[in-house]
């Protein structure tokens, strides 16, 4: 059975609206709502009929009673003052006005124009960047009190990620469609027009709550990753809260490494700038000499394909940051001012891109020195997206070369607690070794170290501090070994440079690291 008025196709059928040829996502309530007003469009409908027929007699507040009706307006393209397809009848009700044509099949006299509305009605296309759908948790507790519970976690996990320049996330009015039913993640795919699909499902038993998640490939059908989560109730925002950020620190790092992936297979001659961007992050992600020497031409390719990609900039910025902290420079003054130009460049392109303001200025407090201006930065970038564990690691690093050595900590500790599976967890890792270093802790700055290290072997700061540590807590053979991979790693480095390689404002921090490389046997 179709229903078909102004420009809407309403199919009883397949319970889908179609405006325009276009499927427009609506709440199950929703849809039921307007179909009951399209069906009885030649009375009024009190408020009283509404209620029986769509919540069964339930009490309904005056204002859940508007916001459907509002929502049903916004589905057909009227609203309260035009009232062109539902007509507010003061201290009566309601009444559909629009003209109605009933279409019982397709083939019979007066269906002609049915097949091709439907036909006509695409499914979306696939958004350029990635993109997810998060449907409503399936709530296994069989308390149907849980379900605002769950439904909650569910939004506040769709408005974090909504926080990812990067991502495109379908909102939760559309995932909530899908709300009670039972769909195929490639359907949802499809009709959402998405890649991605996280669902799950929500138990309780007594005071404790688990949720598990899977991130499923929507085109494919392959699972990504899979998770659970659990919680004691007690502040329910503390605990939505804490779900939130353990799902989307879980999930963020996956998507990204999934799209990396796909990247890597689209033929060369296929690549846009998004493209481009991915595979140079892979680079970065390994972080080796090498690595980096193919990252930064695939980021200036990206700039090339969109000249106003802010992250690309940044994170080419980022590139040359990562080359002084390695002491790979080769012009040293002509590679410092080429990732200041590129990070100023990026924050003009963008000061409401979270990665781009991260990365930027993380670069611009390391480069040029103004490590308060990137802490600045770093901060407003954490307000835009709270749940972007590279702001909370890289603002633990100028906080800790500005001599916030307790707050340092306290933000490495949260990055890592929220994104344990990060790709750049050693870089966390070697600055709670660095940090705990600064605070006398040398055994734990030491296993800090180590941690680093058994993921890139050569990363220099790691292999310092390792060595520092070691000297400092008396192991001086230990120490020594430390010392000769370092004076491989970097043989013109002493003692006399160290303030120029590592921006350490506080004299103490600076003087505890160049004791302990001092004995470890680093030259003046």
């Amino acid at each position: 059975m179709l229903l078909v008025f102004d420009d809407c196709v309403l199919d009883l059928d397949r319970r889908e609206l179609l405006r325009a040829s276009q499927v427009v996502a609506t709440a199950p309530q929703v849809f039921d709502l307007l179909v009951y007003l399209a069906q009885n469009r030649e009375h009024v409908v009190s408020r009283d009929d509404l209620i029986n027929a769509i919540w069964t007699g339930r009490i309904v507040s005056e204002s859940t009673l508007a916001s459907h009706i509002n929502a049903v307006r916004k589905a057909v393209g009227d609203n309260g003052q035009q009232q062109r397809v539902i007509r507010t009848v003061a201290r009566k009700g309601f009444r559909f006005v629009a003209d109605v044509k009933s279409l019982d099949c397709v083939g019979l006299p007066g269906t002609e124009s049915a097949p091709s509305v439907q036909a006509s009605a695409s499914e979306p296309a696939l958004p350029a960047k990635p993109s997810i759908a998060v449907l409503p948790f399936v709530n296994l507790s069989g308390d149907e009190e849980q379900d605002y519970l769950a439904d909650g976690v569910v939004g506040d996990i769709i408005a974090a990620l909504s926080q990812y320049r990067w991502l495109f996330v379908v909102a939760r009015n559309s995932s909530f469609t899908y709300k009670t039913r039972t769909v195929d993640v490639k359907q949802v795919g499809r009709e959402l027009g998405v890649r991605y699909v996280l669902e799950g499902s929500w138990r309780k038993a007594n005071n404790r709550v688990r949720i598990t998640a899977q991130l499923i490939d929507a085109t494919t059908g392959a699972h990504h990753w899979a998770g659970r989560f659990e919680g004691v109730l007690g502040d329910i925002f503390e605990l939505q809260d804490q779900i939130t950020e353990s799902v989307v620190g879980a999930i963020a790092p996956q998507l990204e490494r999934a799209e990396i992936e796909r990247a890597r297979h689209t033929p060369t001659e296929s690549l846009d700038a998004y493209d481009y961007y991915l595979r140079a992050m892979a680079k970065l992600h390994h972080g080796t000499r090498e690595a980096i020497d193919q990252a930064l031409p695939l980021f200036h390719r990206s700039i090339e394909f969109d000249p106003d990609f802010a992250s690309a900039y940044a994170m080419a910025a980022w590139c040359h940051s990562w080359r002084k902290a390695n002491r790979w420079m080769t012009d040293h003054p002509r590679e410092v001012a080429e990732g200041i130009r590129l990070a100023r460049r990026a924050v003009e392109l963008d000061k409401g891109d979270a990665v781009a303001l991260t990365r930027s200025g993380h670069t611009l407090g390391y480069l040029a020195g103004d490590l308060r201006g990137g802490i600045a930065l770093l901060d407003k970038a954490l307000v835009l997206n709270p749940n972007l564990a590279a702001a909370w690691f890289l603002g633990a690093f100028l906080r800790l070369w500005h001599g916030e050595t307790d707050a340092a900590i306290e933000y490495f500790t949260h990055a890592m607690r929220f994104s344990p599976l990060d790709p750049e967890l050693y870089r966390m890792q070697a600055g709670m070794a660095v940090a705990n270093l600064f605070v006398g802790r040398f055994d734990t700055a030491s296993s800090w170290a180590e941690k680093a290290l058994r993921e890139l072997p050569d990363f220099l700061l790691a292999v310092a501090i390792l060595a520092a540590s070691h000297a400092l807590a008396g192991r001086m053979a230990e120490a020594q070994r430390a010392m000769d991979h370092l004076r491989k790693l970097d043989p013109t480095l002493c003692l006399s440079t160290i303030s120029d390689w590592l921006p350490i404002h506080r004299p103490e921090n600076l003087a505890t690291l160049v004791d302990g490389l001092r004995k470890a046997g680093l030259p003046e």
